[in-house]
Formats: C-alpha cells, structure tokens, sequence
C-alpha cells in the first residue's frame, strides 16, 4: 500500500475541517529536526491529537503513529488509520512486533509518533509515561521531540502546541523509569512558552 500517497490525500481532506475546528498555533517549530530520523511526543487526551501532529509537521514529512491494537477493529477509524500507516501494539504485552516496526520507520529515516503515556489522560500534568518511548530512543538513538499538546481543546477556540528542543537519552539498566518522567517533565514545561 502507498501510505504517503493516502497520508497527503488524509492531509488534504482533513486540512479545512481541522483547521476551523481548532485554529491551531504551532510555537517553534524551527525546533523539529531538519532532517533524519525522530521520535514526537505529546500528551494525549482526544483521538485528534494525531491530526495536531500531523500538521505541525508541515507537508512533506510524513510522521507514523504507534497506536493500541484495539483501534484498528473499530469501524472506518481503524481504517483510516491503517491507510496513513499506522501500525499497532499491544499495550498488555512487551509487543516485540510494534518494536521492530518502530526500529525500521527510524532506520529507514522516518518519523514516529508515540503518545508516552499509552491511553489518554484527560487531567492536565495527570499522565505517567510509560518507558518504552525512552527505551526505544535510547535503543535506536534518536533523539525525542516534546511537543506540548493542551488536554482542554474546545471547538472554534485556537490550540496552542509547543514544540520543545530535540534531546537524546542514553541506554542504561536502571533508570528508564526517572528518563520517561523527564521526558513528562519537559513536555509540561512548554506550556510556559505560551504567551
């Protein structure tokens, strides 16, 4: 399947309706990589926070989405989803599968998306990270680009996001536990980047 080729159709479709819907903001942007392999993180409390990722990244850079497995049987989303190349995990099992999917997007030079907490969570500063997103950068040596999300986005009122300065952890075998929590940490920091 040609995923871009879907992903640039879903972009064009999804462009106008997301952006009367939400007005979105996009703060540093000169902040994503220019280039090479990366790994984007937010907060997630909605099924449209994917779409804000999506065009923060602009039109020419295609960003795949790990997603619960669960997704991918719900009528139409689930499809949808598959088209755009998103793949699945299996969020109650160390998901091997999901892992060396994600290891080829970013050998392969591409981008992948991940929300670190795993479900949303919709109390601002309320999620905890799961460390798989830290122990997969630090595997694959990518950096991570935190991006700020707000969890309150109402229709027809501007969403700010915050895109923070890229950063890379290290591999160790203790530890990935206080490297999620910072990445957390970095993440609520950026909202006081918005004026």
């Amino acid at each position: 399947m040609n995923y871009r080729r879907m992903y640039r159709l879903y972009r064009t479709v999804v462009f106008p309706i997301y952006w009367l819907l939400y007005r979105p903001q996009y703060l540093h942007r000169e902040r994503l990589p220019e280039q090479g392999p990366f790994l984007v993180c937010a907060p997630h409390s909605s099924l449209a926070d994917p779409v804000f990722l999506v065009f923060l990244l602009g039109r020419e850079r295609m960003v795949r989405f790990m997603a619960k497995k669960e997704l991918e049987k719900v009528p139409l989303l689930g499809a949808l989803l598959r088209w755009i190349g998103t793949f699945w995990v299996d969020r109650g099992t160390a998901d091997m599968q999901a892992i060396r999917t994600a290891m080829r997007l970013l050998k392969e030079g591409g981008i992948v998306g991940i929300f670190p907490e795993g479900t949303r969570v919709h109390e601002e500063g309320g999620g905890e990270a799961k460390t798989g997103v830290v122990m997969l950068a630090a595997h694959s040596g990518v950096p991570i680009v935190p991006v700020y999300l707000p969890r309150d986005k109402k229709l027809f009122r501007r969403v700010t996001l915050v895109v923070g300065e890229p950063y890379r952890v290290e591999k160790t075998r203790e530890g990935y536990e206080a490297q999620a929590e910072e990445l957390m940490r970095r993440i609520q920091l950026l909202k006081e980047e918005i004026s």
